[in-house]
């Protein structure tokens, strides 16, 4: 669920630099790229990146890997989510596991923690989220749903959209992930299927006299329309989740802070850091990393980066061997990690 607190970071980046040969203003809708310049926004497999994907079946109900009701997106259903799909996979004897989440995902994975679900539980790494900023931001984050495209008209256009509108920084990684997070709009199977249902619309509203049905079909007309050509959505309505956006993140800080593992705090600025976490910090807590450059997608951006960081805690826990070169020290207080050539 990468999305949500990606958009509440957007109007904190800094505006997107002009392509070259563009001019000194730009649209967002459009962007000139020049001869030879146009950008692949094709979506990429995900086989290019992961050996396997399994559909993992909950036999109780308070979770599965497809969920009854998609809006119940509260910090306690999705917490014991994980704990069940854990469960599932690997029954009581689970190996030892590392959470990992980002920005709602990490909030996640907090409340996953504190909460003992995931009782093989070593390590917990929250990416680019902090309690302060994030409830700071949700004042807002209804005016940018309201404010983002609803349909796309193809993958490849949703892809395009969340590079140019500066969610996702990093083109390749934007064509793994974008693809996961819309759906084919309800209803739509083909576009010569969806074209004769308008028709259909059509040729009733004309035979019918009353002006009221008349508009009811009119409205159909448009939805239908509007799902032809763009027959994208967005997966999850996260507007419709707003009840339950403030449980997500208050205490979020002190939750973290709390959880008697080690702990990995990625940001991709210092200003994120809250009061409670920059105490934490300073009496070493836990052990926290900047990577400059990225945007909130910090994962998406500089994978490379955040993938070094990870393995370089994970080496310093001693929960696994370096290989194939990888080597780390410590320099002036903060760790410092080479990789062979």
């Amino acid at each position: 669920m990468s999305a949500l607190e990606k958009s509440m970071h957007l109007g904190r980046l800094p505006p997107r630099p002009p392509l070259p040969g563009s001019g000194s203003s730009q649209s967002g809708a459009k962007m000139r790229m020049g001869p030879g310049r146009k950008r692949d926004f094709s979506p990429v497999p995900w086989s290019q990146y992961f050996e396997s994907m399994e559909d993992v079946e909950v036999e109780n109900e308070t979770g599965e890997t497809k969920v009854k009701n998609s809006e119940d997106l509260s910090a306690e259903t999705m917490a014991k989510d994980v704990g069940n799909v854990v469960e599932a996979m690997y029954g009581d004897l689970p190996p030892p596991i590392m959470l990992i989440g980002h920005s709602m995902g990490g909030a996640i994975a907090v409340h996953t923690a504190s909460s003992n679900l995931v009782p093989s539980l070593l390590g917990l790494c929250m990416i680019d989220v902090v309690e302060g900023t994030a409830m700071d931001a949700l004042n807002s984050m209804q005016n940018f749903l309201r404010g983002r495209p609803k349909t796309f008209k193809s993958l490849e256009n949703a892809v395009e959209w969340s590079v140019k509108s500066g969610q996702i920084r990093n083109l390749e990684s934007a064509r793994v992930s974008m693809v996961g997070q819309v759906k084919q709009c309800e209803g739509i199977t083909s576009p010569e299927g969806s074209k004769s249902i308008v028709e259909g619309i059509i040729e009733e509203e004309e035979e019918d006299e009353e002006r009221s049905e008349s508009v009811n079909k009119r409205k159909k007309e448009d939805d239908m329309e509007t799902k032809k050509d763009h027959p994208y959505t967005w997966r999850i309505e996260l507007a419709k989740t707003e009840k339950y956006w403030d449980g997500w993140f208050r205490g979020l800080s002190n939750l973290f802070l709390s959880c008697p593992i080690p702990k990995l705090l990625l940001l991709a600025g210092v200003d994120r850091l809250d009061k409670d976490l920059t105490i934490g910090q300073m009496q070493g807590k836990f052990q926290m990393q900047v990577l400059p450059q990225c945007g909130h997608a910090v994962h998406e951006d500089a994978p490379d980066k955040v993938a070094e960081a990870v393995a370089t805690f994970l080496i310093r826990h001693r929960f696994a061997e370096p290989i194939g070169g990888f080597q780390w020290k410590l320099l002036n207080g903060s760790e410092q990690y080479l990789t062979s050539s």
